[in-house]
């Protein structure tokens, strides 16, 4: 089986300048880049950037998915919405996989993943021909709504992210990418 990863980055509270799509394009010269969204696959060879350090700078939201079981969705929210002391009792680091969150600037990020260490990495919701089109966002359109939902203040999928019963349509889509019961 050759190897497949893809990476997916959203932003959401405010497009990315031209300046800041030629910092990225430098990064990457395979990536489709727009105002909103930077997306690239590899099936040899691995992304060159850092997903913390663009999220941190660029991006709201970040998907990654590997065929041999590696997910993982970074979400960045205001701490002032979500801050990192709400976050904390949720942490958890094992085998199947972590929540982890910590502080860039005036914001939290939070860190998921998922490991199947089977190597059964599915391709899950990955549909390389929808990247032209700006308003679908497949997988990570609909996680995103997580992020909205932290936004509003409910906390509800940092449980869920630690194997709680889903109630939303975020949430069991965050559910079925982190591979956890969904209710």
């Amino acid at each position: 089986m050759s190897e497949y990863q893809y990476y997916h980055f959203l932003a959401v509270d405010r497009p990315l300048s031209e300046r800041q799509q030629a910092e990225l394009r430098r990064i990457s010269s395979r990536a489709q880049i727009t105002a909103r969204r930077m997306v690239n696959s590899y099936e040899w060879g691995d992304f060159e950037g850092d997903p913390v350090a663009l999220v941190e700078r660029y991006f709201d939201a970040y998907l990654y998915f590997a065929n041999w079981g590696s997910r993982r969705l970074l979400l960045r929210v205001p701490a002032a919405r979500v801050p990192l002391m709400a976050v904390d009792s949720y942490q958890r680091d094992d085998a199947d996989g972590s929540l982890t969150a910590h502080c860039s600037g005036a914001h939290t990020v939070i860190d998921l993943t998922s490991e199947d260490e089977d190597g059964t990495g599915e391709a899950w919701w990955v549909r390389e021909a929808d990247w032209d089109d700006e308003d679908d966002n497949g997988a990570l359109g609909q996680l995103a709504g997580i992020r909205a939902e932290l936004c509003r203040g409910d906390l509800r999928a940092l449980a869920v992210a630690g194997g709680a019963p889903a109630a939303t349509a975020p949430q069991r889509a965050l559910a079925a990418f982190l591979r956890l019961p969904s209710g």
